[in-house]
């Protein structure tokens, strides 16, 4: 574990004080966990995203028309 200095607005410190005493831990792990949480959405973002990019395209034209919405959305 790393020790960070951080520097909040009054505001801001009372609010996450308060936060962090309802889930009972320190606000230094709540926010600690806030970060981690972030930090693992945006790798599954990621991934999904490289996921999309890396299969082929789908050519949505056929015999010259479009699909119809009900087709595209499968109902």
């Amino acid at each position: 574990m790393k020790n960070v200095t951080i520097t909040l607005e009054e505001e801001v410190a009372d609010w996450s004080r308060i936060k962090a005493a309802k889930n009972r831990v320190s606000v230094s792990r709540w926010i600690g966990t806030i970060l981690k949480e972030r930090m693992q959405d945006e790798a599954g973002y990621r991934q999904a995203m490289n996921q999309f990019l890396s299969s082929p395209p789908t050519l949505l034209k056929k015999d010259g028309k479009y699909p119809s919405r009900n087709d595209l959305h499968e109902r």
